[in-house]
């Protein structure tokens, strides 16, 4: 198992992964979900509970990971900040 120094250069490694599903969620006319979102909601979800997560299983979750989990996980971040800026409970979406 190779080991990171950084979760930095963890997240370098598996850029080219990232990368690609953000070009295949935009053939699929979705552009606003970016790289460092699909890192964010795998680290939050399936990675903090796997324990010895080899580079290759990374990658496989990146790859298999489904639209509609990332509009919705998106989505929540948007009504999240909106709710926070305005500060008077009403969201824009």
């Amino acid at each position: 198992m190779q080991e990171f120094k950084s979760i930095d250069e963890l997240y370098n490694r598996v850029k080219p992964a990232l990368y690609s599903k953000v070009q295949e969620f935009k053939r699929n006319h979705v552009s606003y979900i970016k790289e460092v979102d699909i890192w964010n909601y795998l680290s939050t979800t399936s990675w903090k509970r796997a324990e010895s997560l080899s580079l290759g299983e990374m990658v496989s979750q990146i790859m298999s990971l489904s639209l509609t989990d990332m509009q919705t996980y998106v989505h929540d971040i948007l009504r999240k900040q909106d709710r926070e800026i305005t500060g008077d409970g009403e969201t824009l979406l």
